[in-house]
């Protein structure tokens, strides 16, 4: 079996870039416009940086860890590369499209592979009206902000916030408050994945607000939609023994 052209991208630091120049004199490295994989080095950062970047190409990512946290990477071995990517399995992503609408201004459209995030900008706190397809679900919400979250990014953020981790192909997204005042007792929701989450900003004279998806910051927005990106598929590539989706699992009995 032909190996495929791989293209090795690595983080800004050490570990990932002697890993980067060990690999490609070891098994070759093609440009990326011509690769049918990407190989990233680095950490979840990195591999967020990668997978947008590369939108839209269709072309499978395998990452190892060569950064601090790793858990959408595979470990990190120099050996049998191409033999690994062979045996690995495909987790399929679908972004979250966030269309944030800012006084005057345009819309503007980006996508987010771990969350969508509403964070107040100044010391009051935030109101923010909540539609859930196009039914009022959240009449008034105060708090230092709100976000969506993919199932990927349901360990990220929207875990530190005590939102539930969401297993792949569950079909649901958590909106989960981030130090919610009022409703105080209310910590967030689990939705279908198709559904439409609007978020409307009360008082944004007194009270702005910035809507941020993954690498993508508008401020003082006065009108925020998400929604499951169907149409854009992302594809990760991991080791058998160390697949996405039981890492998912596996995170919810962590202590």
């Amino acid at each position: 079996m032909t190996a495929p052209r791989l293209a090795i991208l690595a983080a800004q630091n050490e570990p990932a870039r002697l890993a980067q120049e060990a690999l490609a004199a070891r098994y070759g490295a093609a440009p990326p416009e011509q690769a049918e994989v990407i190989v990233a080095l680095g950490g979840d950062g990195f591999m967020l940086e990668t997978l947008h970047r590369f939108l839209g190409r269709g072309i499978p990512v395998y990452g190892m860890n060569r950064g601090s946290v790793g858990f959408l990477m595979n470990d990190y071995r120099e050996d049998a590369l191409p033999e690994r990517i062979a045996a690995a399995q495909a987790a399929t992503l679908h972004p979250l499209r966030m269309v944030a609408q800012a006084n005057g201004a345009a819309p503007v459209e980006a996508l987010a592979i771990n969350e969508v995030s509403l964070l107040r900008e100044s010391r009051q706190a935030a109101k923010i009206r909540i539609l859930v397809d196009d039914k009022e679900r959240v009449a008034e919400l105060i708090c230092d902000g709100v976000l969506v979250a993919t199932p990927a990014g349901s360990t990220a953020y929207n875990l530190s916030a005590h939102g539930p981790i969401i297993p792949l192909g569950a079909n649901l997204l958590p909106l989960t408050p981030i130090s919610a005042f009022r409703p105080r007792r209310w910590r967030g929701a689990l939705l279908p994945s198709d559904a439409v989450v609007v978020f409307e900003i009360l008082e944004r004279d007194k009270r702005p607000v910035a809507a941020v998806a993954d690498y993508t910051e508008v401020r003082d927005v006065a009108r925020v939609e998400v929604r499951e990106a169907r149409d854009v598929t992302l594809t990760l590539l991991f080791d058998p023994d160390h697949g996405l989706s039981d890492r998912i699992i596996a995170e919810q009995f962590t202590v």
